[in-house]
């Protein structure tokens, strides 16, 4: 079976949980290979995610490693199962990589909490609001360019219509209420798009008032990520230089303490609603 040539974040993160598994059991990989009748180059390839990995050797790594959390190797099984590939795959090249690993995040999540600071959050963006914020982009994108990117970011939103979508809990600053991408009639037109996507039973919305002060992270906007087990969870940061994916066990525990921080200073769904459209009556 010939390496891919671009693994993507989530075949990263198979490989990399063999990686810590070997690691937690003292092993090293000449010893791993050994007892999987392999070498060391493939066991490499494998935790690197250049080679994919069936759910039984998933099974023969956790035996062989003696990891008795039977849900944790259960997830990694099922992830070793996926097949084929996403949407997004539609889309390399024509935006960035940090973008796709953005969107398989979602795909596959349970569960979402996100902190939106100066944007409304990509799955709750209407086409004219998202146009607005895509065009902001340095350097300007060619209109071909900006059709596509547009065109990503309306699939995005089409997890919150699947048969079992995430359960998202979205934090909002209200300077995220307040900007106007696209001019008042866009923005007004966004906030009513948000306060009826609240009213699905799969979605919070909560507002971070401007008299809520500082909070924890303030400066960064924030997914969080949740999968079938706390030690598959991973946090997305949107930094300077595009994106970053954290999994580490301490990133994770400090993300959740800064989102139930940020959630208790939020205001409530309602109070949120209330706000939301107080801004919009005055665009």
């Amino acid at each position: 079976m010939p390496p891919r040539a671009a693994p993507t974040a989530r075949q990263q993160r198979l490989g990399a949980e063999l990686r810590k598994m070997r690691e937690h059991a003292g092993m090293s990989a000449p010893l791993a290979a050994e007892q999987l009748r392999t070498n060391r180059t493939g066991i490499s390839n494998i935790e690197a995610g250049r080679f994919g990995v069936s759910a039984e050797r998933v099974r023969a790594f956790a035996r062989i490693y003696e990891i008795a959390d039977e849900a944790y190797i259960d997830a990694l099984a099922r992830m070793a199962e996926e097949r084929g590939k996403g949407w997004w795959e539609e889309y390399r090249g024509a935006v960035s990589v940090g973008a796709l690993d953005v969107a398989e995040l979602e795909y596959h999540a349970l569960r979402l909490r996100t902190v939106q600071i100066l944007h409304m959050p990509g799955l709750l963006q209407t086409e004219d609001y998202a146009k607005a914020v895509l065009s902001t982009a340095t350097p300007a994108p060619i209109p071909a360019d900006l059709r596509r990117r547009l065109s990503y970011r309306m699939r995005r939103r089409d997890i919150l219509d699947k048969a079992d979508p995430p359960v998202c809990t979205f934090l909002i600053h209200e300077a995220a209420m307040r900007v106007e991408f696209g001019g008042a009639k866009v923005a007004c037109r966004q906030l009513e798009h948000v306060m009826e996507a609240s009213e699905r039973e799969n979605i919070t919305v909560r507002a971070i008032p401007f008299s809520a002060g500082g909070f924890p992270s303030a400066g960064l906007s924030t997914v969080y990520a949740s999968g079938p087990v706390s030690r598959l969870d991973t946090v997305h940061l949107d930094v300077a230089h595009g994106s970053a994916l954290l999994d580490a066990e301490t990133h994770l525990a400090n993300y959740r303490s800064i989102l139930d921080r940020t959630e208790e200073l939020s205001l409530s769904p309602g109070k949120t609603r209330d706000l939301m459209r107080g801004i919009a009556q005055k665009l």
